[in-house]
């Protein structure tokens, strides 16, 4: 069991390097990599390395070929879904690009979620979204930013489940994974905006009383200010 655990933590540790080094553009598409390659690079088995590839391969960062080795792809064939593809952009040169593109995909998603959970929502969350943005605007009129991300995740993805649309619900990973690297990367005020707050105050309360056109205008209203401050 103890030798299962430090090899998955090599393994991650692993995908994690190489995830970051290929979207940031440290290995071009077309470069080839080899597992003895990547074996004497980080000191590890043979078998740790090819779980390592495994992953990159499951976010299409690479591929396999036979008698060449393991080949960089290009931006275009990668899982821009995966939460994991979506940090290492969210971490790369190319931040503030990659923020605007995840926040153009909230608009288009968000805005119908928060028209469909004002419709279709149960009382226990409709009271959960009220009871949400309170807390959210307590934590961040008080600056306590990690609290208030933790509080801003759990909103969104309640309105996303809310509304039983499973192809929405499936997007909560990726909208908190956007909400996390806002932050992370030092996109995100100390104290939220209050026209933010004030928005997320109104999505809760349109969905409360099962209004879908206030609902879906808060949320444009909420997800155009995102926007607003990454293009400045």
């Amino acid at each position: 069991m103890a030798h299962s655990s430090v090899a998955r933590v090599g393994r991650d540790a692993i995908s994690e390097t190489l995830g970051r080094e290929i979207v940031d553009g440290a290995h071009r598409p077309g470069a080839v990599l080899t597992l003895e390659s990547l074996q004497q690079r980080f000191g590890v088995s043979r078998t740790v390395a090819r779980d390592s590839v495994k992953v990159l391969e499951s976010h299409g960062l690479l591929y396999s070929k036979r008698r060449i080795g393991l080949v960089v792809t290009a931006a275009e064939h990668w899982d821009v879904m995966s939460p994991s593809v979506i940090g290492w952009r969210l971490a790369s040169a190319d931040a503030r690009g990659a923020f605007i593109e995840l926040t153009q995909l909230r608009i288009a998603v968000e805005t119908e979620a928060a028209a469909l959970a004002a419709a279709r929502r149960t009382e226990v969350q409709a009271q959960q979204m009220l009871d949400l943005a309170a807390t959210m605007r307590r934590l961040g009129e008080s600056e306590q930013l990690t609290e208030f991300i933790t509080a801003d995740i759990a909103f969104h993805r309640l309105m996303l489940e809310a509304g039983g649309n499973s192809m929405f619900a499936a997007l909560a990973d990726v909208v908190a994974e956007v909400l996390t690297g806002r932050t992370k990367h030092g996109l995100m005020p100390t104290r939220p905006m209050p026209e933010a707050l004030d928005a997320h105050d109104g999505v809760a309360r349109a969905i409360a009383d099962k209004d879908p056109r206030e609902a879906r205008r808060y949320m444009e209203i909420l997800v155009d200010e995102v926007r607003s401050a990454l293009e400045q």
